[in-house]
């Protein structure tokens, strides 16, 4: 049967597909949609399994909040052009929403999850790389549970940042400042007790060569590794930090400005191709 340039137009409104794919697909399946669309689906999947071995290194980040629950994704492609594709930042969007509604624990979990079709997050974007031709893969997952929660999307898309608080009804801009401070400052932890013992002994063994080769005594290197180390918190402990807004404040004291109950107890933050 002719395929119409009206069934190629639906087609390609269905599948997100290029008009020659609608084109050739109905044309296969003899006009059947559904069978035109398993085509251009077995397309993605070939697609998919010949460019396993690329590199997926630019993408689409994003975060939101619901009330206790913060969560961020991040899509992976293999050039900018498409990650700024709007078909390709509207699926990321869906994968959050999903992640928002679903809570999913794990992003093996959020890839099986259903989506309005009921067909898990990973066959939409498999459906996706048979559109662009390129490698596509969820590359983050993040998610945080708080009394209150915020999130930050720096312009790009490439970076993303989300903060939970120990207090509900936490004013906006404040939340956001904090946002905008882990953003900025990429500290390693909330504060020096959720620094890993790892990181710890590396910045310790650092200090201590240093020391040592500028002619530092022996028995005085553990003291000066430990000042190195309480340096090293000041800058990299989101808590500790300069408010990058009031470098006379810390993040700490700008908090206990609103309330002196006030603190952070969870942060995450994804970048792609951004320092």
């Amino acid at each position: 049967m002719a395929v119409t340039m009206a069934d190629i137009s639906h087609l390609r409104k269905m599948s997100g597909a290029g008009m020659m794919d609608c084109k050739n697909a109905l044309e296969e399946a003899g006009g059947d949609f559904d069978k035109a669309m398993e085509i251009i689906r077995k397309k993605g999947q070939a697609i998919a399994a010949k460019r396993s071995d690329r590199d997926a290194s630019e993408g689409c980040v994003l975060a939101t909040e619901k009330e206790d629950f913060a969560a961020i994704v991040a899509l992976k492609c293999e050039t900018d052009f498409v990650a700024k594709n709007e078909q390709f930042v509207a699926l990321t969007r869906d994968i959050l929403n999903i992640a928002i509604d679903k809570k999913p624990a794990s992003l093996e979990d959020l890839l099986a999850s259903p989506m309005a079709d009921g067909r898990p997050v990973q066959a939409h974007i498999t459906d996706r790389i048979g559109v662009t031709g390129e490698k596509m893969e969820l590359g983050f997952y993040e998610f945080i549970n708080g009394a209150s929660t915020i999130s930050y999307i720096h312009p790009g898309n490439k970076l993303a940042t989300i903060v939970a608080f120990n207090q509900p009804g936490v004013a906006y801009q404040v939340a956001r400042d904090v946002a905008m401070q882990v953003a900025a400052m990429n500290p390693v932890a909330v504060c020096p007790e959720e620094v890993e013992q790892k990181v710890i002994d590396q910045e310790m063994d650092i200090a201590r060569d240093k020391a040592r080769q500028t002619g530092k005594p022996e028995n005085l290197l553990d003291r000066i590794a430990e000042g190195a180390l309480q340096k090293f918190y000041k800058d990299n402990t989101l808590l500790q930090q300069e408010f990058v807004k009031d470098t006379k404040l810390t993040i700490d004291q700008y908090l206990k400005q609103q309330n002196k109950d006030l603190t952070v107890v969870a942060i995450k933050r994804v970048t792609l191709n951004v320092d």
